[in-house]
């Protein structure tokens, strides 16, 4: 089947974007179910919806939101849910009236949902059972009059999500709510009496405010209009029509749909080309995702370095690796090239790495999609209509290899943090998006990211970038884990700290001391071991550097000091 996307038929320049044929991502979903009808576009925990299935469960929710609560365009909603069916249809509901998605990490501690609820000014949200208590804490601080909670198994056949939400309830996973709310089953029930009125939606409006820590400061929300995410899924789409078949693919999702890009790349971009999103709900531990990988000829699939490490660490995965995969594209942190010769070597086919953050809807770079083109170690090129720019800090465009922090200028670059004009003006100057990473360009306009800029160390007034020091220790076979940081010296003024997690605990410092020795100048040497049973990650599975920084030592550990 050739490749045909619901688009306009005259092709777009060279280097432009034409996202004309939508009014807001809305459309771009509504069409894609139209056209897709009844193939499978969700599947989760073995239970399948059809696109058609799927566009009429969003409009019912949408009326309920209208109708029963009053939502109206502007107004925000925060998704607090795993991946689960209800993810995508809660998502799609809310752009159907123009309703703005504030996405929310399940995980996320009462302070974290203070200050997201309060910030965005979110009047309603759709809120998973099992983390449902922690909303009672924060309640009366935040903007939200209306809550509708849903469990695991609202959208699974009626006798196996009793038996899934009677199990949780019984292993004491669901607590008592001690506030007024509507189940999910009701307000598609209700909403399933009326029908929905579309507003006027243009591509200017705030279609998301995605939040994140930024280059600067606390958390913030970027606002991501309509038209800076359907350039980005133009973006993708384009790549990935050189080697998928529209309609033919299954995409694993383990990453969390409420982080940007699992939500962009795999539901935005590929579920509109016709492609099955498989949702796994809890990828960790590893046998879980085994399971789905075992049942599924998985073709595409999206995961950051620590998921493929961990799968590459899998017994059933080493036994078995995948048959069908096309695409396994890396983001959200560096893929280690350790991690990802592994990953060749095992599966036939390279990582595809490629680069992104928050306010870019998004994707920035990402590699060729043909196996010969891929350069390991490199986040690719731009994509198209995509500027890039490597600059020192007197805001100098730096010569071809030389180190600076890469800057972007593109269609998917958001229109500023909300409320927040003077957080803006920090990272967004002349139109550029200064991103505060360190990169370089070499000369067939590969990009290579070289670290955080937050995150280098300075060690006798020499740069030391962390990702360096963690490839080298990664490429000792003992290493399933490692992460440095920079801590004080009365020498030095800093010195390396390296946390490592062994996957042979007969390793020792000294043995890594010795395999550092040989790779790496004196400056560059970790002077300081730590040895953890794991490291603390992000919800998409980036290491907590700040956290290694920060947080003092568990007694117990094996601390080393060169």
């Amino acid at each position: 089947m050739s490749l045909r996307f619901i688009k306009p038929t005259s092709q777009p320049a060279k280097g432009t974007l034409d996202f004309s044929a939508w009014n807001g991502l809305a459309d771009l979903l509504e069409q894609s179910c139209h056209k897709y009808g009844d193939s499978t576009a969700l599947t989760c925990m073995g239970t399948d919806l059809s696109f058609r299935q799927f566009d009429r469960l969003a409009d019912q929710l949408a009326s309920y939101f209208q109708n029963e609560l009053g939502l109206k365009k502007g107004d925000r909603l925060a998704i607090m849910l795993p991946n689960i069916m209800q993810f995508p249809i809660t998502f799609f509901a809310a752009l159907k009236i123009g309703v703005i998605c504030v996405n929310t990490n399940p995980l996320y501690t009462p302070r974290e949902m203070r200050h997201q609820f309060k910030d965005s000014g979110a009047t309603a949200i759709v809120i998973l059972d099992m983390v449902a208590k922690n909303l009672e804490e924060i309640l009366g601080d935040t903007d939200i009059k209306h809550i509708i909670v849903t469990s695991i198994g609202d959208q699974l056949p009626t006798w196996k999500g009793t038996l899934v939400n009677t199990v949780l309830k019984l292993k004491g996973q669901v607590p008592k709510l001690g506030f007024d709310f509507v189940s999910f089953k009701t307000a598609l029930s209700l909403g399933g009496k009326s029908k929905h009125t579309r507003p006027a939606i243009d591509n200017e409006d705030i279609a998301i405010l995605q939040y994140t820590g930024g280059t600067t400061g606390v958390s913030k929300g970027a606002m991501l209009l309509h038209r800076n995410v359907l350039a980005n899924v133009v973006q993708i789409q384009t790549l990935a029509s050189e080697v998928v078949t529209e309609g033919g693919e299954y995409v694993l999702t383990a990453l969390p749909l409420y982080h940007i890009f699992a939500l962009s790349v795999n539901f935005l971009a590929f579920l509109t080309m016709g492609q099955r999103m498989i949702l796994v709900p809890k990828p960790v531990p590893i046998k879980n995702l085994m399971k789905v990988m075992r049942k599924y000829p998985i073709s595409v699939m999206t995961g950051v370095n620590t998921l493929f490490n961990a799968m590459l660490n899998d017994e059933e995965f080493i036994k078995n690796p995948p048959k069908h995969l096309k695409i396994a594209l890396g983001g959200g942190m560096a893929v280690q090239e350790a991690v990802n010769k592994k990953w060749a070597k095992l599966t036939g086919l390279p990582i595809v790495e490629g680069f992104g953050l928050t306010e870019a809807s998004p994707v920035t770079h990402v590699n060729p999609l043909k196996k010969e083109l891929i350069k390991i170690g490199s986040i690719g090129h731009t994509v198209a209509g995509t500027e890039a720019k490597i600059m020192n800090e007197q805001g100098e465009e730096v010569a071809l290899g030389e180190i600076g922090e890469l800057v972007v200028r593109g269609p998917q670059v958001m229109a500023g943090y909300w409320q927040r004009p003077d957080e803006t003006a920090k990272v967004i100057r002349n139109g550029w998006l200064w991103t505060g990473d360190i990169a370089k360009r070499d000369g067939n306009g590969y990009f290579y990211i070289v670290d955080r800029k937050k995150d280098m160390i300075l060690v006798s007034g020499f740069n030391v970038y962390p990702n360096e020091i963690e490839e080298v220790l990664m490429s000792h076979p003992k290493v399933l884990e490692a992460a440095v940081v920079g801590v004080p010296d009365a020498n030095s003024g800093e010195a390396v700290k390296a946390f490592v997690v062994a996957k042979d605990k007969s390793l020792t410092a000294d043995e890594l001391k010795a395999h550092c020795q040989k790779q790496l100048t004196g400056y560059k040497r970790p002077h300081h071991f730590e040895f953890r049973d794991e490291l603390p990650k992000t919800n998409v599975g980036k290491i907590l550097r700040r956290k290694l920084r920060d947080d003092p030592p568990p007694p117990a550990k094996q601390v080393s000091n060169a």
